[in-house]
């Protein structure tokens, strides 16, 4: 008898209290080295270690999606939770929803990849060096390489577009073979491209080929290439979230420092490649290994030239008008 009054009372109260569901957290990603906090996170299972400290039961899940579109998308309709944006995306993803739920805010940083404007010419040293003859390459006409490009343009020549008619879109890999191919050749040819790790160092390879401006050089500093975004709704609703992602994010990128051959072996693990070596991986990673981290870099600089140019109709005054509030005492710009 006793025993059934036990078990009658289990069932009642399992009936009465449901179980603690466990939260899921979708974070959107896409591919390059950018991603690679994002990884370690994943086969580290960080999210779900410091969500445990938060007396969270938490589980990540990591959905593939191309582009800025694809993510903004996938945000507005709740498929991701949040996801990757340039610095520039981000701020106008931030201004379209102003003061709305969906406005967008920067959760995290992930990466300030350094970018670098090459050539094959060896009298251009410098931006003011380019001729009417070059033909750049940018991955594509969004992207953060052309954003710095704009804004370098600005500075040396007084046009943020003057270099835009000799933009050429070309994939990382076509412009590498493609920078190769036009060494020494004229007019039409792909001299100069602006490239991200690890294609700045294959590249680089080429005895031909020389930096001729660097992303720091443009921002005097760090840029942030890769920023995770979510909506107010989102950071105001799971309000612990944000803070768990940035501890993550921080511990990855210690690992990215501390451990730069375990960076690059998980690296490889999600994005095999047959032009790298683990030992090739391994001094790229090396290179930029104090490239990541949850700050976010260069939101001042890039949202004062969005406003000079009417990209955004009312900049934000500073940097901390467009994160969360788990970021407003980080070391961000």
């Amino acid at each position: 008898m006793l025993l059934r009054c036990c078990t009658a009372l289990v069932v009642m109260v399992a009936t009465l209290v449901p179980a603690l569901a466990q939260d899921q957290v979708k974070i959107g990603v896409g591919y390059g080295l950018a991603f690679l906090p994002v990884y370690i996170c994943e086969d580290l299972k960080l999210i779900e270690k410091y969500a445990k400290e938060a007396h969270l039961d938490v589980k990540a899940s990591f959905p593939r999606l191309m582009g800025a579109v694809q993510v903004q998308s996938a945000i507005a309709t709740g498929a991701i939770d949040m996801g990757p944006f340039g610095t520039a995306p981000l701020l106008s993803a931030w201004e379209k929803a102003k003061d709305t739920p969906q406005q967008i805010l920067a959760i995290s940083g992930m990466t300030s990849l350094p970018l670098v404007l090459v050539s094959n010419q060896p009298d251009e040293q410098s931006l003011a060096d380019l001729k009417p003859s070059d033909r750049i390459a940018v991955p594509t006409l969004t992207s953060p390489q052309m954003e710095l490009l704009e804004l370098q343009s600005e500075k040396v020549f007084g046009q943020y577009d003057r270099l835009r008619g000799q933009v050429v879109v070309l994939s990382h890999a076509d412009a590498v073979d493609a920078l190769g191919e036009g060494a020494g050749r004229g007019a039409g040819q792909v001299t100069a491209y602006f490239s991200s790790p690890p294609f700045t160092q294959l590249a680089l390879r080429d005895p031909n080929v020389h930096p001729i401006l660097r992303s720091s050089d443009v921002i005097n500093g760090k840029f942030s290439f890769l920023i995770l975004g979510a909506t107010k709704a989102y950071i105001e609703r799971e309000s612990q979230m944000p803070e768990i992602i940035d501890k993550a994010i921080d511990e990855a990128a210690r690992i990215i420092h501390d451990e730069p051959h375990r960076a690059a072996q998980i690296y490889l693990t999600h994005e095999p490649s047959g032009t790298l070596t683990g030992a090739a991986m391994d001094a790229v990673i090396g290179d930029i290994k104090d490239d990541f981290g949850s700050a976010v870099y260069g939101v001042q600089a890039m949202a004062g030239f969005m406003g000079r140019h009417g990209e955004l109709k009312v900049p934000p005054q500073s940097w901390k008008q467009i994160v969360a509030p788990a970021l407003l005492n980080s070391p961000s710009t």
